[in-house]
């Protein structure tokens, strides 16, 4: 991609970013307006719209929020401007205790202790005068002008700064556009997103489930689910072993030590369970699986021979997300992730890093996915030994590296500044799905610094030690949020090699069960997810229960197909396929299977 076209890319979503941030300062003020007493929080600007959390002196019901936007849409109209100010952060202190402002004085106070000098306000003006002023580091809008479309969406409950030990806020989710005709379409697909919720479905389907007696965050995966997992896990292993990658295995916890070795208790430790202490020992659940296949690579002696050396592991982590972040299967505290690290020289990287890239994109093709974009993630200089590895010559060389073959693959990229993993540059894979909707999917990374701090080498040509490259790659992400998208993006109608349950065989009535049980059996030997209904029901009814489980293919028996030997063939589509020989269904559906339709 030419450089003028990432940055107008860059440019549009820098923009919409402005409205959003603009129209979560116009929330604030006409709550405000309307609810004097109510103490602000935050309010920042979200992928899909903004939010603001407030602390409100009598609980907003949803019908308040008509009241909100009516005043939120005049101020609007009054095409007021912002005003960006700033203080020196101690007098600003001042004057969020002098206001009581108690989340203000919180955030105030923690940037004091960052070291930061001063802050910024932004002010809405009205005929030359401040209607309203907020703590903001920007941008916005010039004028309330430019926010074309505004619409408040929600309330929702949640805990101040994501922690349940804290108190909880009333949050009101919005969005705005610069135009009506982009709100109508993102409100229409809202209507469709309801429907496709992964929630929803996947109880409707029963795929996975939580209970509290096991806790939040950690599903269970019912039988359905189970088969999903499995599927995904098989076209993984065959991909992978067609790239040439190699599967390992490793545990579930381990010692401290390997993850100081790794950085990532100083830099990772709010994400990670609280540590475990054993016969003197103190351990950790697993977060990552890098660190154990940095071991797994230096327990042998290496030479330039055995590279690029690719592992990859379908390994279980465990991540303390805050009880407040948690959503479904996309946010969750155990995750299944497809996950695999090479171990290359320099001279492979650009070989090793489009392999990668082409690896999505065959995935991209199996699940339908049309719309896509890779989101490469770079440090801040200004932040070299806090949150990113100080090592400023190699983050430009790999940042360069990457750059290069992004720009090379002709990938749809864009590039955002200070979201860089701490020990390098990542590659965040944004995908579409079938409405729409977008979805943060799976990661691609770098890692020149745990290499490393593992003292990880290999001999090269000259029999020279030299330090390999590292690439962390998850295409298939983690089973739970890659499930929890194909189930939005198909609707629960998955392909039919991806159906828990492919087909369903329903005898007319009791005296053909003998022939549908035989039928049945025909399939399952085929190697086809099969149930049989022998419930005592009509058969519409028993159609209409496997239409409404999304049910790939009904087959009906009868007194015709049982003395044709047929089965007469159903879609899900509700389309009537006609009568049928088994065999001849047997080799319609491996046909579809195995090509992944």
């Amino acid at each position: 991609m030419a450089k003028k076209e990432r940055s107008t890319k860059t440019d549009k979503q820098s923009d919409i970013s402005k409205i959003r941030h603009s129209a979560s300062h116009i929330l604030a003020e006409a709550v405000l307006d309307l609810y004097p007493k109510t103490q602000l929080a935050i309010g920042p600007a979200t992928e899909e719209g903004f939010y603001y959390d407030l602390d409100c002196k009598s609980p907003l019901q949803e019908e308040d929020l008509a009241k909100i936007e009516a005043k939120a849409k005049e101020i609007i109209k009054d095409g007021r401007t912002f005003e960006r100010s700033e203080l020196p952060i101690d007098e600003a202190i001042k004057q969020a205790e002098a206001e009581k402002a108690p989340y203000k004085l919180e955030l105030l106070q923690d940037l004091k202790a960052k070291g930061e000098e001063t802050v910024s306000f932004y002010s809405s003006m009205k005929n030359g005068k401040a209607s309203f002023a907020d703590l903001c580091a920007g941008p916005h809008v010039t004028s309330t002008d430019e926010i074309g479309a505004f619409k408040l969406l929600s309330l929702a409950g949640a805990y101040w700064r994501g922690n349940e030990k804290n108190k909880q806020l009333t949050r009101i989710y919005g969005t705005a556009f610069a135009t009506e005709k982009e709100l109508s379409e993102y409100l229409a697909m809202l209507e469709e997103a309801k429907k496709r919720d992964h929630r929803k479905l996947g109880k409707d389907l029963e795929i996975f489930t939580f209970d509290d007696k096991v806790g939040a965050g950690l599903p269970l995966w019912l039988p359905n689910g189970a088969v999903i997992i499995e599927e995904l896990e098989k076209l993984a292993k065959e991909m992978e072993d067609k790239a040439g990658y190699k599967r390992v295995k490793t545990p579930h916890i381990a010692k401290k030590e390997l993850y100081l070795t790794s950085g990532h208790l100083p830099y990772y430790a709010d994400g990670m369970f609280p540590p475990m202490e054993m016969d003197g020992e103190t351990y950790y659940l697993k977060a990552m699986n890098c660190p154990h296949h940095h071991l797994i690579f230096a327990s042998s002696p290496k030479s330039y021979r055995d590279l690029p050396l690719r592992l990859a592991e379908y390994g279980t982590c465990y991540r303390y997300e805050k009880s407040g972040e948690l959503f479904g299967l996309m946010r969750v505290r155990s995750m299944q992730m497809n996950d695999a690290h090479m171990y290359c020289t320099k001279e492979q990287f650009q070989s090793e890093f489009e392999a990668v890239n082409e690896l999505y994109m065959q995935y991209f093709k199996i699940f339908g996915i049309e719309k896509y974009v890779m989101r490469l993630s770079t440090h801040d200089p200004a932040h070299l030994g806090e949150k990113y590895v100080n090592e400023p010559e190699l983050w430009k060389q790999t940042e360069d590296m990457v750059r290069d073959v992004l720009v090379a693959s002709k990938i749809p990229f864009i590039e955002v500044p200070n979201e860089a993993a701490f020990y390098g540059p990542k590659i965040d894979v944004l995908v579409w799905s079938a409405i729409g909707r977008e979805f943060a999917l799976a990661t691609n990374q770098v890692d020149f610094a745990q290499p490393r701090r593992f003292n990880l080498s290999y001999t090269n040509e000259h029999g020279e030690p030299e330090v390999p490259v590292c690439i962390h790659r998850a295409p298939l992400s983690t089973h739970e949020r890659m499930i929890g998208f194909l189930i939005e993006h198909y609707a629960g109608n998955f392909p039919l090699w991806l159906a828990p349950v492919q087909a369903k065989v329903l005898p007319i009535s009791d005296k053909h069960l003998d022939y549908a049980k035989k039928v049945y059996q025909d399939l399952r030997e085929a190697g086809i997810r099969v149930e049989l209904d022998n419930s005592n029901e009509s058969i519409g009814k028993k159609i209409r229960e496997a239409e409404m489980k999304k049910t790939p293919y009904m087959l009906v028996v009868g007194d015709k197909e049982k003395e044709a030997g047929t089965v007469a063939v159903r879609s899900r589509a509700k389309d009537d396929l006609g009568a049928m020989d088994v065999k001849e269904f047997i080799k319609l559906a491996r046909n579809e299977i195995n090509q992944k339709r």
